[in-house]
Order: C-alpha cells, then sequence, then structure tokens
C-alpha cells in the first residue's frame, strides 16, 4: 500500500501529525520525505514537541526506514542532527537529493524581493532550486559525510510497497509554485503531482492520496490569504499560531470552501484529512471514535465531505498521533 500526504491550503495543516499517525497505525516499512528545510513539520510525541525538518514524521515507528527523495534538497548539518536523533541505522538519503550550502543562504538573504515582498524564510532553497535549474548544485552523492546514508530512494519505495511507503509532502498547495498564488508561493510544485516526481513515482503506483485541511486556514509570509482575521480575533478564536521553522505569527482565516475544492482539483484525494477539529469545537478534544465527537462537529465534517465529493477518513482531535478519530474501516478504505 502506498500513501501520500499533502496539504491542501498554505502549510500548516498538520501533515506531520497525519503522518505519525499512519505509521503508528499501519507500520510502513519506509517512508519518504520530499520539500526541503525550509517546511518544518511538527509532531507532538509523549507530550514533548519535536519539529523535522529533513527526516519523516514516520520515526515515531521504531520500524520504518526513514528516507529523504531525489527531488528534495537538504541541509546537511540539519540532516545529520534529525538522524542522530530520531533515525541512526535506519535513515537515507537518495544519491540525487540536492545540498544546500552556506552561499545558498547568503544569496537568497541578500534578495530583497525574496526577503520581503515574497516572505521567504531565507533557508536558502530558492537559491538552491534556481542552482539546481542550472545543473550546478551539488548533490548528496559528492559529499563524504552523506555516503553511509546513501541510496536509491525511487527503488527502495518499490521494493518496499507491500510492506506500506508513505510519501510525506511539504508545504501547500497554494504555495506551489504552479498552482499557488504566484509570486507569494515556494520554488517547487507541492501537489500531489509534484510530490510523486520528486519522490520518482509514477501516478498508477499510488494507492492513497490524502489530502490534509486544518479547521481553519493560516498562512505564513505574504500573499493572499480570503476572509483573514485580524490578529486580535484569530487570538480570541485560539486560531493564533507561529511558524514552525522561522516563528513568525501565522495568520488566520475560517476554513475555506472555494480553496479546498480547488485543492480537491488539483490533488484528486481519495481521502481527506481534517486537523485541530478540537481547536473549532472544544468538546472534540481527545475523542477517538466518531460517536463520541459532539454533534456540531460531526454535522460540519459531513458537510465538508458533501461539499467535497470525498470521505473524510482522519480527524485529528489533539497535538498527538493517537488523538484521531481513523474511519477508514468504517468506510471501506
Amino acid at each position: 500500500m502506498l500513501y501520500v500526504v499533502v496539504d491542501g491550503f498554505f502549510g500548516d495543516t498538520g501533515k506531520g501529525k497525519i503522518t505519525a499517525y499512519l505509521a503508528m497505525a499501519d507500520k510502513p516499512a519506509l517512508c519518504v520525505r520530499t520539500g526541503a528545510p525550509n517546511a518544518g513539520h511538527t509532531v507532538v510525541w509523549n507530550g514533548e514537541v519535536t519539529v523535522l525538518r529533513s527526516l519523516p514524521t514516520c520515526f515515531v515507528n521504531p520500524g520504518s526506514k526513514l528516507a529523504v527523495a531525489p527531488g528534495a534538497l537538504i541541509k546537511i548539518d540539519v540532516f545529520l542532527s534529525e538522524v542522530r536523533r530520531f533515525g541512526e541505522g535506519r535513515s537515507y538519503v537518495d544519491y540525487n537529493t540536492g545540498v544546500i550550502e552556506d552561499v545558498h543562504l547568503e544569496r537568497e538573504r541578500r534578495d530583497e524581493f525574496l526577503m520581503k515582498t515574497v516572505g521567504s524564510t531565507g533557508q536558502g532553497v530558492g537559491a538552491a532550486m534556481v542552482d539546481r535549474v542550472l545543473r550546478r548544485l551539488r548533490l548528496a552523492r559528492e559529499f563524504e559525510e552523506l555516503k553511509p546514508y546513501l541510496a536509491d530512494v525511487p527503488a527502495m519505495i518499490h521494493e518496499h510497497k507491500e510492506g506500506g511507503v508513505v510519501i510525506e509532502g511539504t508545504q501547500g498547495t497554494f504555495l506551489s509554485l504552479y498552482h499557488g498564488t504566484y509570486p507569494y508561493v515556494t520554488s517547487r510544485d507541492v501537489t500531489a503531482s509534484g510530490v510523486l516526481s520528486e519522490a520518482g513515482v509514477g501516478p498508477k503506483a499510488v494507492d492513497h492520496v490524502v489530502l490534509v485541511f486544518k479547521a481553519y486556514v493560516t498562512r505564513v509570509g505574504n500573499g493572499p490569504l480570503p476572509g483573514e482575521l485580524p490578529p486580535e480575533e484569530a487570538e480570541r478564536r485560539g486560531w493564533a499560531e507561529r511558524g514552525a521553522v522561522t516563528g513568525r505569527p501565522r495568520r488566520a482565516a475560517p476554513f475555506n470552501m472555494e480553496l479546498a475544492k480547488r485543492a480537491v482539483l488539483l490533488n484528486t484525494p481519495t481521502q481527506i484529512a481534517i486537523t485541530k477539529i478540537d481547536v473549532l469545537f472544544k468538546d472534540a478534544s481527545g475523542k477517538t471514535k466518531w460517536a463520541d465527537l459532539p454533534p456540531e462537529a460531526r454535522r460540519w465534517i459531513e458537510e465538508v465531505e458533501e461539499a467535497l465529493g470525498v470521505p473524510v477518513t482522519l480527524i485529528g482531535t489533539g497535538p498527538e498521533p493517537h488523538h484521531m478519530v481513523d474511519l477508514r474501516k468504517e468506510k471501506g478504505i
């Protein structure tokens, strides 16, 4: 079984939590992270908040191998630090994964348009992608310190499919270079198609695309956010958050059905996950059964499902991965 997990809004929807839950519940043999270290995926594990920028959040299952896709980018120090903390003896990076060096950070942080207008995280990702397009970027296979971890990740995906594979996308649909709110976007395509391309997987190999929404919308940096609330109102509703990598405040807006419909069109999901239902409906906190959710939460979820025409199968009800209502069996998935 091959799962792909992608974000339906502007990032920050809880892809890391969903991936971690799938790791615990399905115990996949292999998990693969795409994207770059400008995106931090947060997992609350045993009460501790953990942000990963290179490895997939499947580290919570000690039996899963952890790999970085060939189309991804890493910073060597970040990758090695996460390997030491979470994945010693089971972490891999593809031979063709791109490497961000100090020169890329310096170049990006000198670019006023990127830093001030677009609102870049300044992690060197855009500059490294430019070098990759120009065929100048150095790849993982060229660095001695990465040699113990080098692997053919697309081959690994196909070898481990029977035991279960989860591919973890980054950022969000509307930050896609091609399908997002250009120019206020990231430097890659982060829809399901882009994630598969980075991982080295053809569409016919995929069993499930899980599109992750949050019960409200947040966005870090500049660019349009329909229905944006004043910061004090976001604070009052309990929607005030900060970016996992930069610590910048996230702007907030109510759940946007039109954006969600567009995300469904662009990603063709087989399942939808919705996180932070407990923030919208306090009585949903920590519930793990559909019948235990408050009636108003169930109605809201059913309305989303009907409007999008895709089954809602995973419902996040708290910070830890196990705070989840899993309806996959009930819906025949």
